[in-house]
C-alpha cells in the first residue's frame, strides 16, 4: 500500500515533468501520453516488488521511452520514423538535459497560433495533469466538447509544425506575457469562480502558483516573479474570503488572522525579486498594490494614498476599463465616495464595463457610502441582473436588504 501511495504521489508531482521529456524525445503530445501512462503502469506492477529507484523520475524517462518507441516501431515503420528513433541511440534519455523540458511543454501549451481558451485548457492538461474531465469542471464545459478542443488545439500545433522549443533570446520578451497571461487567467478562474457555490476553487489556484513556481526557476524574470508575488499574496486570503456558512466577506470585513502569513512573506520576497528587475511591469505593479493590503494591520490603516499611486502607474502602462474601476474605488476611499463615483460614472460610456456585475457593484457601494440610497438601490439592482456567483449573490442581496430595512 505505501508504495501504491508513493507512486500516486509521484504522479501528481512529477507526471507533467515526464511528459515534457518524453513529448520531446517522441515528437509528439499522443505517443508520449500513452507512454507516460504505460510508465506508470510499470511502476505500479514492479515497484512494489522490486522496491522505488533511486532516481524514479529518471525510471519512468527511460521505461516511458522505450514504450514510446515500441508504439511507434507497432504503428508506422522504422524508416518513416527515423527522425524520432535517433534518441534511442544517442544514450540514457534521462541524461539528457531535460531541465528545460517543462519550459518547452509550457511555451508550446501558450503558443500564440492556439486560441486562448484552447491554451488555457491545454495547459491544465498537459502542464497542470489535471484529467479531461478535471479541466472541463474548472472551465465549466461539457467533458466530451473539452476533448475534442484539446484534440483540435494538439493537431493544429502539429500541423502549424510549431518547435517544441523554448523561444530565444529575440522572441522570449514577445512570447513571455502570453504565457504569463495563461497561467493568470488559470489563477483567476480558481481565485474567483465565474459561477457556482464557491468563492475559490483551490485546485485551480494551486495549480497556477505551481506553474508559477516552475517558470520562475526555470526562467527567473523580473515579470515571472512579480505574477508569482501578486497569486501568492491575494491566495493568502483564501481562509478569510468566505465564513463558515460561505458566505462571502470582503476585504475590509476579513479577519486578518486568518491570512496565511508565510505566505505573504514568501509574495513579498517574490515582490522584492521583481521590483528589482521590472518595477514598472504590469504583475508587478499589481502585486505592489496586494502587498499594501497584505501589509496593513487593518483595513481602517491601509494605506490608500499608495495604492492610488500604484493603480495610476499600472493605468499608464494598461489603460483599460477594469483598471479604472479599480484604480476609482481607491480614490473613492483615498478621498470620499463622490470623489470615486465622478470616475466611475466616467466609464459609462465603455460597453464592457457597463455589463460587468462589479462595475454596478462598486457604484452601489459608493452611493451607500455616500447616502444615495435609490441610486445604490438601481446599483444594486443591476448587479443583481448580471451577477453569476451564487456567493456573490447572496452578498449583494444582503446589501440591497440592508438599504430596504426599515430605519
Amino acid at each position: 500500500m505505501q508504495v501504491h501511495d508513493s507512486i500516486e504521489s509521484l504522479y501528481r508531482q512529477h507526471a507533467p515533468r515526464v511528459l515534457a521529456t518524453l513529448i520531446r524525445l517522441l515528437g509528439d503530445f499522443d505517443p508520449a501520453e500513452e507512454a507516460l501512462h504505460e510508465a506508470f503502469a510499470a511502476a505500479v506492477s514492479r515497484w512494489p516488488a522490486e522496491g522505488a529507484p533511486d532516481d524514479p523520475v529518471a525510471w519512468l524517462i527511460r521505461v516511458g521511452h522505450r514504450r514510446g518507441i515500441d508504439q511507434i516501431r507497432r504503428r508506422q515503420t522504422a524508416r518513416q520514423h527515423a527522425h524520432l528513433l535517433v534518441s534511442e541511440d544517442t544514450g540514457d534519455p534521462a541524461d539528457a538535459g531535460i531541465a528545460d523540458d517543462p519550459l518547452r511543454l509550457l511555451f508550446t501549451c501558450c503558443h500564440p497560433l492556439l486560441a486562448i481558451t484552447d491554451r488555457v485548457a491545454l495547459t491544465l492538461r498537459e502542464m497542470a495533469g489535471l484529467t479531461t474531465e478535471q479541466v472541463a469542471s474548472a472551465l465549466l464545459q461539457r467533458p466530451a466538447s473539452l476533448a475534442q478542443r484539446i484534440v483540435r488545439a494538439k493537431r493544429r500545433l502539429r500541423e502549424a509544425g510549431i518547435p517544441y522549443e523554448v523561444p530565444d533570446a529575440r522572441e522570449l520578451p514577445e512570447r513571455l506575457p502570453g504565457v504569463l497571461g495563461v497561467i493568470y487567467l488559470i489563477f483567476n478562474e480558481g481565485y474567483s469562480r465565474s459561477e457556482g457555490e464557491t468563492v475559490v476553487d483551490v485546485r485551480l489556484a494551486d495549480e497556477a502558483i505551481r506553474l508559477a513556481e516552475a517558470l520562475t526557476e526555470l526562467l527567473p524574470w523580473g515579470e515571472a516573479y512579480g505574477l508569482l508575488a501578486l497569486m501568492l499574496l491575494h491566495d493568502a486570503r483564501r481562509a478569510a474570503r468566505q465564513d463558515a456558512r460561505g458566505e462571502l466577506v470582503p476585504l475590509e470585513e476579513q479577519d486578518r488572522r486568518l491570512w496565511d502569513r508565510a505566505q505573504i512573506e514568501a509574495g513579498m520576497a517574490c515582490l522584492e525579486r521583481a521590483l528589482a528587475q521590472s518595477p514598472t511591469a504590469p504583475y508587478t505593479l499589481q502585486a505592489s498594490i496586494a502587498a499594501v493590503h497584505a501589509q496593513a494591520p487593518s483595513a481602517a490603516a491601509t494605506d490608500w494614498r499608495r495604492i492610488v499611486m500604484l493603480y495610476e502607474a499600472l493605468y499608464r502602462r494598461q489603460p483599460t476599463p477594469v483598471i479604472a474601476l479599480n484604480r476609482a474605488v481607491a480614490v473613492a476611499m483615498r478621498d470620499s465616495p463622490e470623489a470615486g463615483l465622478a470616475l466611475l460614472e466616467g466609464l459609462a460610456g465603455h460597453k464592457p464595463i457597463v455589463n460587468f456585475h462589479l462595475y454596478h457593484a462598486a457604484l452601489a457601494d459608493l452611493h451607500r457610502r455616500a447616502g444615495h440610497l435609490e441610486a445604490a438601490r438601481q446599483a444594486y439592482e443591476r448587479a443583481l441582473a448580471l451577477v453569476v456567483q451564487a456567493p456573490e449573490r447572496r452578498f449583494l442581496a444582503r446589501r440591497l436588504a440592508e438599504l430596504e430595512a426599515p430605519g
